[in-house]
This record gives structure tokens, sequence and C-alpha cells, in this order.
């Protein structure tokens, strides 16, 4: 196992509509779908279809929507060994995309704020470790020091932003933000260990600039995760991170660019035609 997920497993009802309603105001849709997520699936998801061994450590509902989210992990590759099972409810979202492609969301987390760490096991051979904040630090703590154990890098894609532990980012080797999480933590994080995406503007790392590709908005949803799970494939595969950046950049720009009922088909070889295509241009 190269990679290890540990967080968040939502299924997200996506709504197509014009814009978001304001407060008081019904807009009428023009379709829906269900997708499987929370950021600790989508990650996982993205970094098996981008070549990584994935494993998966969270938990779901025992109900409908948790078989759901359990059959999309196994079709996309994703062991499901440390899945745990609940008695009570899946985590969910309800997302809106607006025609630009912007979005906005509210999540439940349910089951996922049960999660329990101490059954958690590291598996051999993993060397990429990818938490997120969608579960309770207690979790990624414990984890983590699992993780550090076996000399794995422990990746922390904090978001939502909140506040963190010196417990925590002492332990993590890498910190994934996006521009809004980043002015939240501001000064709080050690430059040296922070990524900020920027979408359309780009990445930032380690004083570095690395422009993003121009592509026609069908949804932003979901782009962030795919950029994190496939830079932690490559990462894994022992490319550099530059290269790896550049690689995710041209992952998360395919799923901008294509339908969210279309994305299953977004693999490693999707990229390389994206990104040779790009080159010729």
């Amino acid at each position: 196992m190269s990679v290890l997920v540990v967080g968040s497993l939502h299924l997200d009802v996506v709504l197509r509509a014009p814009h978001l309603p304001r407060l008081d105001e019904t807009v009428t849709g023009s379709g829906v779908d269900y997708v499987v997520g929370g950021k600790g699936g989508n990650q996982a998801m993205a970094a098996s279809r981008m070549g990584a061994t994935v494993g998966f450590a969270g938990r779901i509902g025992s109900d409908e929507f948790g078989g759901m989210i359990r059959k999309a992990l196994v079709t996309s590759g994703v062991d499901i060994t440390q899945l745990q099972i609940d008695d009570g409810s899946s985590g969910m979202s309800a997302a809106i995309v607006e025609d630009s492609g912007e979005y906005g969301a509210v999540i439940v987390s349910a089951a996922n704020l049960r999660i329990e760490p101490n059954r958690i096991r590291m598996p051999a051979g993993t060397t990429h470790v990818l938490l997120q904040n969608e579960v309770p630090e207690v979790v990624n703590i414990a984890v983590a020091r699992q993780a550090r154990k076996i000399g794995a890098a422990v990746w922390l894609n904090a978001a939502p932003a909140r506040a963190l532990s010196s417990e925590l980012t002492e332990m993590v080797d890498l910190i994934i933000v996006n521009r809004i999480e980043a002015a939240f933590y501001a000064s709080a994080l050690p430059p040296t260990k922070v990524l900020t995406t920027l979408g359309s503007d780009g990445v930032l790392f380690e004083g570095n600039a690395f422009p993003a590709h121009k592509v026609t908005i069908v949804s932003a949803h979901g782009a962030g995760d795919m950029f994190v799970g496939a830079l932690a494939a490559q990462a894994a595969g022992g490319t550099s991170m530059p290269e790896a950046i550049a690689f995710a950049q041209a992952a998360a720009a395919l799923q901008v660019g294509t339908t969210v009922a279309a994305r299953d088909a977004l693999t490693q070889n999707a990229v390389h035609r994206f990104t040779s295509h790009q080159s010729s241009l």
C-alpha cells in the first residue's frame, strides 16, 4: 500500500442551478447528480485513478448512502479493509453548482465524527498518508503518530479551516490549503510546509508559482481533492514535487472541465493525453 487516506466520506447531492439562492429565494434547478465524496473519499479515489495503490480508513453509516459509498470506493480500486461501519447515518452534503461552475455546499458529518482511531492500522509499504479536517483532530493525530513511526510522509489538507494543534503540525510534512484557508492560518503555519492552491491562478509552493491550465469550467466541485489525490499518487511513485504539481494541476483542469457524471473516466492516461495536447498548442 503506497498511499493511505484517512478521512471523511459523504454522499454528495449536487444540484445544478443558475445561481445560489439568496435568503428566502427559491431557484429552479436544471439537474441533480448523486456523487460519492467527502474530502477523504474524493482524494482516495483520485489517487487510485491516478495510478497509486490506495487504502482508505474512515466510517460510513448502515444506511443506503453507506452502500453507495462503499461500492464507489471499490469500483475505483480503493482498498476498504479498514472501512468502519456505524449504526447511524452516513455523512452527506448538498452542493449547488452555478452556471459559472462555482458552487456552495453544506455538509453533515454524521458517521465521520465517530471514526475510531484505535482501529486504524498503517498498512505495510505505506509511503504517504493523507489527512483532512473533516474528521476530528484526535483521529488525525493518532494516524500521524503511526505514520511517523514507519517513516511515511504525512500530508494534511487543512480544510475546512480550523485551529490546528502544534502536536499535529509538528508531525505533518506538507500542509495543503486554498487561498481562503491560507488567509485563515496566515502566520500560524511554517511556510516551508505549505502548498497553496489558487484555483485558476495556479499553485504556490516554496516561493515558486505554478500557472494553471486554462479550461472552460463545467464545475469546480471536487477540483481541490483531485489535485491532492493526483499529487499524492505522483509523489508516491517517486516523481519530484515540481513535476507532481504540474501533473496534479492537469488532473484538476480535466476535473473542472468535465461533467460530474463523466468524471469516473478521468485516469492517469487521460491526464497524459491532456498534457500532450496542451504542450502542442
